[in-house]
C-alpha cells in the first residue's frame, strides 16, 4: 500500500504544480491522501482533521479539496472512488445534522466515518 500512496501522492503534487503555474492557490496542508483498495474496489481516502478554529472553515477546505480530488480522479485514474475520512464525532457533529446532510447530498460526498481512538472504520457511506 506505500507504493500506491507514493504514486498517488506524486501524481496529485504534479497537477498541483501544474496549476499553482497557471496563479491557482493550492495547499493540500498536513491531512493525506491515499490510493487503496477495499474488496474489488479501488478507491482514494482524503483524510480531514477538522481540527482548525473554525468548523465552517474546515468544511469549506474539506469539501473543496473533495471536490478538486474527485475532478483530478475523473481524468487520471477514473476507476478510483473517492472518499473523505472523518472522524465520528466529526460527522456527528456536522453530518449528522439537518444542514450537514443537505451538504453532502448536494456535493454527493462520499464518507469513510472512523474511530480515531479504536483506529477503525465504523460507516462507509456512498
Amino acid at each position: 500500500m506505500q507504493c500506491h500512496r507514493i504514486y498517488f501522492t506524486a501524481l496529485l503534487l504534479c497537477v498541483f504544480v501544474a496549476m499553482a503555474r497557471e496563479d491557482a492557490s493550492i495547499d493540500i496542508g498536513a491531512e493525506r491522501l491515499i490510493a487503496a483498495e477495499r474488496g474489488a474496489e479501488k478507491i482514494a481516502v482524503e483524510i480531514k482533521s477538522f481540527v482548525g478554529a473554525s468548523a465552517m472553515a474546515d468544511l469549506e477546505n474539506a469539501l473543496g479539496q473533495y471536490v478538486l480530488f474527485r475532478s483530478v480522479l475523473k481524468t487520471l485514474d477514473p476507476s478510483r472512488k473517492l472518499f473523505l475520512a472523518i472522524r465520528n464525532d466529526v460527522y456527528a457533529a456536522i453530518f449528522e445534522q439537518p444542514e450537514g446532510e443537505i451538504v453532502r447530498a448536494d456535493v454527493n460526498v462520499s464518507i469513510l466515518v472512523f474511530n480515531a481512538d479504536q483506529e477503525e472504520v465504523e460507516q462507509w457511506i456512498s
